[in-house]
């Protein structure tokens, strides 16, 4: 009991030791409890306008995870309220589909053209008009649909595939 100070036994010392391990498994545990359930917590549904509307009551009021093409006429903006609204055209999830349709920029344009298309309103409240909201515009977002039919985004982001496309220049063309 060289280095045990006074009232102190090597059973305390080893107990310290026992003290330090099992502390550090319960902080490992806490850690891992954290990870699997802001993983499970923040795990939502990906779906087509189409699928929402097909599973509509069952899905009302949760959060879930769409993805539509914008249609531009239909975009509308109050920069005092900061209350953006728009519709959204279903488009297909399949990317074989996308691709023999001729890639996102077509099925986009398809699908806002097409009247047949599915379509469904979306309402984003407190973010201001995203550059990037045009005609065309493939827009993904996340919220909750309402029992008025109406996608109450929390999330939006946007693509605009025509404006990443590969331009060939004039100057390359086959001869």
């Amino acid at each position: 009991m060289e280095n045990a100070l006074p009232g102190q036994t090597k059973t305390f010392r080893t107990g310290g030791r026992w003290k330090f391990i099992v502390g550090g498994l319960v902080i490992l545990a806490a850690v891992a409890y954290l990870i699997i359930s802001s993983t499970q917590a923040n795990a939502q549904y990906f779906l087509t306008i189409d699928e929402l509307k097909s599973r509509g009551p069952a899905l009302l009021n949760k959060d879930v995870r769409i993805s539509g093409a914008v249609v531009g006429d239909t975009i509308q903006y109050d920069p005092k309220t900061l209350t953006l609204s728009f519709t959204v055209a279903n488009v297909p999830a399949d990317n074989s589909v996308i691709d023999k349709e001729g890639g996102l920029a077509a099925v986009l344009h398809a699908a806002v053209v097409n009247p047949k298309t599915t379509r469904m309103k979306v309402v984003v409240v407190g973010q201001p008009k995203p550059d990037l909201l045009r005609n065309e515009a493939q827009a993904i977002m996340t919220g909750q649909l309402g029992n008025d039919g109406v996608f109450r985004a929390s999330e939006l982001l946007l693509k605009c595939p025509t404006k990443y496309q590969d331009v060939v220049p004039n100057q390359v063309k086959a001869q």
